[in-house]
């Protein structure tokens, strides 16, 4: 019978693997509904995040979805993860298929398998936990008795390198998208399924909202470009719209956070305050394809911390967004949240600060209930002209003002990010993040009189992204990122009044040329990702199981076929008209506007955020029918009221 636990043939096995309890499930908010929940028509969701369970227990984005669809009396929703390696030696040796770890059920079993890509990296995953399931690891091999594959996250902004291995593909917020999914799935299964797997497939496609690889035909020119990437069949769109939820205050969730049973990444309750961003960084794809900015208000912000804290247990809240001292109320919500949760133990936490946008004054409500951890910046470039190239409009004045601040408040560890391998990047702008490492130490030492100032330099290599500014860029290649962060850690060192309170952190150029391969890879890098699984690639996004030349191998054995190879995708420039291969996918900018924002950075042309200035006509908010949702309401955050016993609590809620 479909749907029946798997458990019984797995237990004996988790005594034989590493951390056993990531795979037992029952935690606190889990939810395990009876399969046919609403008869013959019950829609089944298996949710992957495909990566192991202490990474993907805590993402926001499944357990958002996870709990939305459990909320319907017609469908049903349950997560699997990655498994380790060890485990997945003994599941094919004993025939465990991949399972949930809500209910153990097969994923074979679902309707439906949604797996979302924050990052590339994941790919070989999917592919795993695709044969693991049975399920036939190229979509047009599978029939009706496989569960449709849609892939999500920010990753799926470009599908093309996946396209042979799922069916559909969605982008943007993930809400109301899956919903109406499930709706056309349970009509169609209502109906008695007419037309099969090819008709349920059409259904979605021709919605708009919903990618169907095998529904649209690429060819090629001579060089290797796109020609032109065309529907193959009726009633289906030359191009496929991202979806935009409007009005936080509406999805207020997760209203029960998972509480994980095992060690997580993030051991805290998190509230996302507001949604995208329009600063402009031109090397941020999350930036460019989440927009408009919508907030979530104050009290919207204040019941979900309540609820949530209420349903967890957890003593940290983290206030999400891309950049959460943007919120127009930021100062009013840290406040009232310090003040509402004065005399715990409650923590607040921004995780990601902008250096323009700190101050002491919210710094301090954020630690006034928690401990005074580390503080992060991302300045993100060297020198003042690499910050206009990418329009980082932060000066080294206002960096130096902040952290001056802050060491002279107590703080005594800064960490700094930075970028390596940006475009027009120089080995002077990259040589200038050690002069600014060196005058925060020396900032910290003066305004503080100690000499047990600490900055922490972290490194990232630039990759270029879909539907940002920089898609055109030439990437610079691992060898040259090695070098050019190997003089910067000698200009570091070399120092030795300020070497030893500098701390240096990097990844070496080699992941990046791989991510870069997947982010603007075509179809044909299918043929690599598949190679590599099948030469046993697995969990790429972690150090100890990335192989750079198992991927190299790979694409030199896959790629000479087409005329291309890792250079030509990854090193080199595109041109104004070349057809990318994420052109069909709608994220709502204009191809125009971004090829103009590419020839700004080059000129090192500032441009403003939207938020605060008259609009720069990107084509999001026109294109998507959507409007920038911003405050400030002036709503104040009331303090709660506890009565009797102090087991109830009254919430009181002031529109003055």
């Amino acid at each position: 019978m479909p749907g029946q636990s798997v458990f019984r043939s797995l237990e004996p096995l988790l005594e034989q693997v590493s951390k056993p309890i990531q795979y037992v499930g029952g935690e606190l908010n889990s939810t395990v509904k009876d399969w046919d929940v609403a008869g013959d028509a019950t829609v089944r969701w298996s949710l992957m995040y495909p990566d192991a369970y202490e990474v993907g227990v805590p993402n926001q984005g499944v357990m958002i979805l996870y709990e939305v669809l459990n909320e319907r009396a017609d469908a049903l929703a349950e997560r699997t993860y990655a498994v380790w390696p060890d485990l997945e030696a003994l599941m094919r040796e004993h025939g465990v298929p991949q399972f949930t770890v809500d209910a153990h059920r097969p994923v074979g079993d679902f309707d439906l398998f949604g797996l979302s890509f924050s990052t590339e990296l994941g790919y070989t995953n999917m592919l795993t936990a695709l044969d693991l399931a049975g399920i036939p690891l190229h979509a047009r091999d599978r029939d009706e008795s496989h569960p449709i594959v849609v892939a999500g996250g920010h990753a799926a902004f470009n599908p093309e390198p996946i396209a042979d291995f799922v069916d559909a593909a969605v982008v943007g917020d993930g809400e109301e998208a899956v919903l109406a999914i499930t709706d056309i799935v349970g009509d169609w299964k209502r109906t008695g399924r007419p037309g099969g797997r090819h008709e349920l497939l059409m259904r979605l496609a021709r919605t708009g909202g919903v990618y169907v690889p095998a529904f649209y035909d690429v060819t090629y020119l001579p060089d290797g470009r796109i020609q032109r990437v065309a529907p193959n069949q009726p009633g289906v769109p030359w191009r496929v719209s991202k979806h935009t939820v409007m009005d936080l205050d509406a999805w207020p969730y997760p209203k029960q956070p998972l509480v994980p049973l095992a060690e997580s990444v993030h051991e805290r309750m998190s509230v996302e305050i507001f949604r995208g961003c329009t600063r402009g960084c031109r090397f941020c794809q999350a930036g460019m394809i989440t927009r408009p900015v919508r907030e979530r208000s104050i009290t919207g912000i204040g019941e979900m911390v309540e609820r949530g804290l209420a349903a967890t247990g957890f003593e940290e809240v983290g206030l999400l967004s891309l950049s959460s001292a943007d919120h127009s109320e930021i100062a009013d919500v840290a406040k009232g949240l310090a003040d509402r949760y004065e005399g715990t133990n409650t923590g607040l936490s921004l995780p990601s600060t902008r250096v323009d946008a700190f101050n002491i004054d919210l710094a301090n409500e954020l630690t006034r209930n928690g401990r005074r951890s580390g503080l992060t910046f991302a300045p993100e470039g060297g020198s003042e002209r690499i910050r206009k190239v990418i329009n980082k409009m932060v000066s080294e004045d206002d960096l130096i003002r902040t952290v001056s601040a802050a060491y002279g408040a107590g703080w005594r560890q800064v960490k700094l990010y930075f970028m390596c391998g940006l475009p027009t990047e120089t080995d002077e702008d990259v040589l200038q993040i050690a002069e600014l490492a060196k005058k925060v130490i020396e900032t910290g030492r003066q305004v503080s009189g100690r000499r047990d100032i600490r900055c922490t330099v972290s490194i990232g290599g630039f990759v270029p992204k879909p539907h940002t500014p920089f898609q055109w860029a030439a990437q610079l290649g691992a060898e040259e990122t090695d070098a050019r962060l190997d003089k910067l850690r000698q200009a570091i060192r070399s120092d030795r009044r300020y070497g030893s309170s500098i701390g240096f952190r990097y990844h070496d150029g080699k992941p990046g040329i791989v991510e870069g391969l997947l982010s603007r890879g075509d179809r044909r890098v299918g043929r690599v990702i598949e190679a590599v699984w099948r030469a046993g690639g697995r969990f790429d996004g972690w150090s100890e199981h990335f192989s750079y030349d198992r991927w190299m191998e790979a694409a030199s054995a896959e790629l000479p076929a087409a005329g291309v190879d890792v250079a030509w995708y990854t090193t080199r420039e595109r041109g104004e008209s070349e057809v990318l291969p994420w052109d069909h996918i709608d994220s709502g900018l204009d191809k125009e506007w971004l090829w103009q924002d590419w020839l700004d950075s080059l000129d090192e042309t500032e441009v403003e955020d939207c938020r605060w200035t008259p609009c720069f006509d990107c084509g999001v908010c026109p294109q998507m029918n959507t409007e920038i949702e911003i405050g400030p309401t002036g709503v104040k955050l009331l303090p709660l009221t506890v009565l009797g016993s102090g087991r109830e609590a009254m919430r009181e809620h002031s529109h003055a």
